[in-house]
C-alpha cells in the first residue's frame, strides 16, 4: 500500500520570510511609482500652464496670486499671433529647414555608422575617436568660425545658411555605428554570396533593420533644429527668412515681454514636434532600448 510522502517544508529561518519581503517589493513598487508620479507633474506641469495661458487674457497671466484656469477661454490670442506677425511664413521656414536638415543627418549618420561599424581600414578608430572628439567642443567655440564660413559663401539671410551645418551629427553618427554592430555580419555575407551590391545592402538590408534607432534620432534631431534660436539669429536678417522662436522673439523688447502672445505662439509652434513624436513613438523607445545593446 502506498503511502503518501511528507511535503517539503521551509526551514524555520526561511520559514516567515516570503510574506515580509514581499510587504518590502510591494511598498518599493508603490514608492516608485509616486516618485514617478511627482517627477511626470514637475514636468508636465510648464506645458499645461502655457497650453492655458494661450486662452487667457493678459492681465491673467500676470495675476497673483496666479489663476490656472481661464476665467473666459478664447483663441483672441491664437488669431492675433497669425495676424500680427507673419507666422505662417515663420513656421513653414522652420517646418522646411527642420525637415531637410532632419532628413540630411539620418542619410549622412546611417552612411556613417554602417562604414565605422562593418568594414575594416587603416585609420578606423582614430577617426571614430575624432568624431567623438567634436561632441566634446562647446557649440558656441565653433560659432565664429560657422558664421565666417558663411559669410564666405555669401550664404547669410538664405536656407543654405540654417540647414548646411546640419547636415551631419557627431551625436547620430555615435548612435547609429553602436546599432550597427548588433546587425549580424553573416547576414550581411548572405547577401554578398547572393549578388548584392554594397549599396543594395546598406538601403534594402541595413536601412530597414535600423528604423527604430532612425526614428529616436529623427525625434531628437527634429527637436533640436525646430528649437533653434541663435544661429538662425546670427545667419538671418530679414523678416520673410526667420524662424519660429526668431518670431516669437519679436514678441520680446527691452522694456516689456508680452507673454500672452508668447504663449499663444508656443503653444502652436509645439504641435509638429508632438505629431512627429507620436507618429514615432512606438520606434522611438524601441531605438533608445536597441542603441547600447552591443559596443
Amino acid at each position: 500500500m502506498a503511502t503518501d510522502s511528507p511535503l517539503p517544508t521551509l526551514a524555520p529561518e526561511f520559514a516567515g520570510s516570503a510574506g515580509p519581503y514581499r510587504g518590502r517589493v510591494r511598498w518599493t513598487t508603490v514608492l516608485n511609482y509616486v516618485l514617478l508620479l511627482l517627477g511626470g507633474v514637475v514636468m508636465v506641469f510648464p506645458f499645461i500652464w502655457m497650453v492655458l495661458s494661450a486662452f487667457k487674457r493678459s492681465d491673467e497671466i500676470i495675476a497673483y496670486p496666479p489663476i490656472f484656469f481661464p476665467s473666459q477661454p478664447n483663441f483672441d490670442l491664437l488669431v492675433r499671433v497669425w495676424t500680427e506677425i507673419n507666422f505662417g511664413r515663420y513656421f513653414a521656414n522652420s517646418l522646411l529647414t527642420a525637415t531637410v536638415a532632419t532628413v540630411a543627418v539620418l542619410l549622412t549618420s546611417a552612411l556613417v555608422g554602417f562604414v565605422l561599424a562593418k568594414y575594416r581600414f587603416r585609420g578606423q578608430n582614430l577617426l571614430f575617436v575624432m568624431v567623438l572628439a567634436t561632441m566634446m567642443i562647446p557649440w558656441p567655440v565653433l560659432l565664429i568660425p560657422q558664421y565666417l564660413i558663411a559669410v564666405e559663401l555669401k550664404l547669410l539671410n538664405t536656407y543654405w545658411a540654417l540647414i548646411l551645418p546640419s547636415l551631419y551629427s557627431s551625436f547620430g553618427i555615435f548612435m547609429m555605428r553602436q546599432f550597427m554592430h548588433s546587425i549580424p555580419n553573416e547576414l550581411l555575407d548572405a547577401a554578398r554570396i547572393d549578388g548584392a551590391s554594397e549599396p543594395h545592402i546598406f538601403a534594402r538590408l541595413v536601412l530597414p533593420l535600423a528604423t527604430p534607432v532612425l526614428a529616436a534620432l529623427a525625434i531628437f534631431h527634429f527637436m533640436w533644429h525646430w528649437d533653434s534660436l541663435i544661429w538662425p539669429l546670427v545667419v538671418i536678417n530679414t523678416r520673410n527668412m526667420y524662424t519660429l522662436p526668431l518670431g516669437l522673439a519679436t514678441f520680446t523688447n527691452q522694456y516689456w515681454t508680452d507673454y500672452a502672445a508668447v504663449n499663444a505662439g508656443a503653444t502652436v509652434s509645439v504641435i509638429p514636434v508632438l505629431i512627429v513624436y507620436v507618429v514615432l513613438q512606438r520606434q522611438f523607445i524601441e531605438g533608445i532600448a536597441m542603441t547600447g545593446m552591443k559596443a
